[in-house]
């Protein structure tokens, strides 16, 4: 589906790592279930990983998809989309998205509106490094590192149920971050607001965000068997 570059600077280990973690972050579906042992033989004995894969087996399917609606879809602070953490439902967002498309065409692909999915969904991301161009996604993940953080720590930090603290999801985000640089200074300055203040409020709604003629047409990047939608098909 993707036209692979030349293989990137970063470790051997980043492409596979964000590969699985954009079909585990997916929802939940037969299909997923059934490539589990395909995947984790991508990143054998991850220390993250090892018990999100041994949760996705145990745990029926209907449960899985209930516990991923009501993470992902249903909470704010545990959002996908990488500029909501930014910017919120608010104008600045639209421009945000726009580079994202940018950088998928700087790739040499294109991002497939028709789907109606946004390209700032980290598994869209984490699927073009994987498959397309890893630098151009480490450059996407960096920049938006503090959302990133975010949605480790809101994960991480999950009240389930049971009373038991952590989804099962948290272990793909700490598998992502620790594949990024350390944060330091104005990174960890800027979580740590994140933290503290959440995303900006302002409901402004993105219906302008892809009118820009220069980024239309041309060849796909997204097909709906790989890239998730963050919600039940």
């Amino acid at each position: 589906m993707f036209r692979r570059r030349a293989a990137s600077a970063r470790g051997d280990d980043t492409a596979p790592v964000w590969g699985v973690c954009s079909a585990l972050l997916d929802y939940p579906t037969e299909e997923l279930l059934a490539s589990l042992d395909d995947l984790e033989a991508l990143v054998p004995e991850h220390p993250h990983l090892s018990g999100l894969f041994e949760h996705l087996r145990r745990v029926p399917l209907a449960e899985l998809q209930q516990d991923y609606v009501a993470t992902f879809d249903h909470t704010r602070k545990c959002a996908l989309y990488l500029t909501y953490f930014a910017y919120g439902d608010t104008r600045r967002r639209g421009a945000a998205l726009v580079q994202f498309k940018e950088a998928y065409r700087e790739g040499g692909v294109e991002w497939a509106e028709e789907l109606g999915e946004l390209p700032d969904h980290l598994c869209a991301v984490l699927q073009f490094g994987a498959t397309v161009d890893t630098d151009i996604a480490w450059r996407l993940l960096n920049d938006h590192r503090a959302g990133v953080e975010m949605l480790r720590l809101a994960l991480t930090g999950w009240r389930n149920d049971d009373g038991s603290v952590g989804s099962p999801w948290a272990a793909a985000l700490l598998a992502i971050c620790a594949t990024l640089p350390d944060l330091k200074g104005e990174e960890a300055d800027a979580v740590r607001r994140l933290v503290e203040q959440g995303p900006p409020a302002e409901e402004v709604g993105l219906s302008g965000y892809g009118a820009d003629p220069a980024l239309s047409g041309g060849p796909a990047l997204i097909s709906t068997a790989t890239i998730p939608v963050g919600a039940p098909r």
